[in-house]
């Protein structure tokens, strides 16, 4: 029977945990490494909810995207995921950053949904492991191309129009918006990330590039099926189950200001 560490394992050698940002706390973050598993639940975001659902399936191990644990603690208290995890006895691996680097990871799987052809690395100065993505698409406007995004992804998009034909596309789930300075020297015409300010939207369109913030969760949910797909394949003793997860945040596609 698997362990935790096994599947510790696994995740090392697919995405490699020395990969992740020095910001980051991929890793497992609760629970026992020699506890065996039968059952895995893997999900994008630990929650209260993912934690009863993992109780309610018998899953000993949540494998997730976003860490439980990210920052310093002083007190772990009744209603932090992290307290009902321990409380229950399921361990907990978090795969953040190794997650969205790695052939096959967040950014490939986004690339690939967004139906990119011909996708390459982007390598960028400020991301020390090249994780964005880079492919080509039809030509398109920005608004055709917000208005695909947002049905692919059955996200709410917002973006800004650099005022071109877009065929040069760079994806970056999540968080991207810190490679903007990178696309200037890219030849990119349009940038799609999940989360971006008003400043970035400037940024862009002053750089001619259009930026299109397709949601955090909805840029990296696709990630997690295709991620069960493969621990299935690898582990397929194991009861390995997707939680059922929503977008804390959908909002309106328009184009922003």
């Amino acid at each position: 029977m698997p362990v935790v560490r096994d599947i510790f394992a696994w995740l090392d050698a697919f995405a490699p945990l020395a990969t992740q940002m020095d910001f980051d706390n991929s890793g497992l973050l609760t629970g026992d490494a020699s506890a065996p598993v039968t059952r895995v639940l893997l999900a994008l975001d630990v929650t209260a909810a993912v934690v009863e659902a993992a109780a309610r399936q018998g899953a000993e191990l949540i494998v997730a995207h976003h860490p439980v644990i990210f920052h310093a603690r002083k007190q772990l208290l009744a209603g932090d995921p992290a307290y009902a995890l321990a409380r229950r006895g399921v361990a907990c691996i978090a795969w953040h950053t190794p997650l969205d680097a790695a052939p096959g990871g967040v950014n490939d799987v986004l690339a690939a949904t967004l139906g990119l052809q011909g996708v390459a690395l982007l390598p960028a100065a400020g991301c020390p492991v090249p994780c964005a993505r880079i492919g080509t698409v039809e030509p398109q406007s920005a608004a055709e191309l917000a208005r695909r995004v947002a049905a692919l992804l059955g996200a709410a998009v917002r973006y800004c129009d650099a005022g071109r034909t877009i065929t040069r596309v760079a994806v970056c789930g999540g968080a991207g918006a810190f490679l903007l300075p990178e696309l200037h020297t890219a030849q990119v015409d349009a940038y799609i990330t999940g989360d971006a300010d008003h400043h970035d939207f400037l940024d862009a369109r002053q750089a001619g590039v259009s930026l299109l913030a397709a949601g955090h969760y909805e840029t990296e949910i696709p990630v997690i099926p295709a991620l069960a797909e493969r621990l299935r394949a690898a582990f397929p003793a194991l009861v390995i189950t997707v939680a059922e997860e929503q977008s804390p945040c959908p909002t309106q596609t328009t184009p922003a200001p």
